[in-house]
């Protein structure tokens, strides 16, 4: 499979809901990616992650917690190949400074930046533009 497309965000995940139903509409799974600061996992699964296990997950209705030991800080490329494999796109929280960036521009709009380049796109054009190879050159 492909990499999935990624954008740089500094809003919260409640700001893209737009863009989460549109993508859901057209058939694109959406994944989020948050590097703002260390996760806290539950006490159990944190006490499992440090024994020396592969990983940690509890499971149960509607969702699924996972915990992976880390050595050393994380590596972009393995945490796209690892958990959104299938994914039209992974929104980016945190600081990366060679992402484009996306910001919600109004009720149906979205700004995409890319170092001095700026597109405004309707919620329809960018999903639209996530199904070609190079979406933000």
């Amino acid at each position: 499979m492909r990499r999935p497309h990624v954008l740089g965000v500094s809003r919260d995940a409640e700001a893209f809901e737009r863009l989460a139903a549109a993508m859901v509409e057209a058939g694109l799974r959406l994944g989020w990616l948050d590097l703002r600061e260390t996760p806290q996992a539950p006490p159990a699964l944190a006490a499992a992650a440090e024994l020396p296990t592969f990983r940690a997950v509890a499971a149960g209705a509607g969702r699924s917690i996972c915990v992976k030991p880390l050595h050393g800080p994380p590596v972009l490329d393995d945490l796209l190949r690892e958990h959104f494999l299938g994914c039209g796109l992974v929104l980016i929280a945190g600081a990366v400074p060679t992402l484009p960036g996306l910001e919600p521009e109004g009720a149906d709009r979205w700004r995409v930046s890319s170092g001095s380049t700026v597109r405004e796109l309707a919620t329809a054009d960018l999903v639209r533009a996530l199904r070609r190879p190079h979406p933000f050159a």
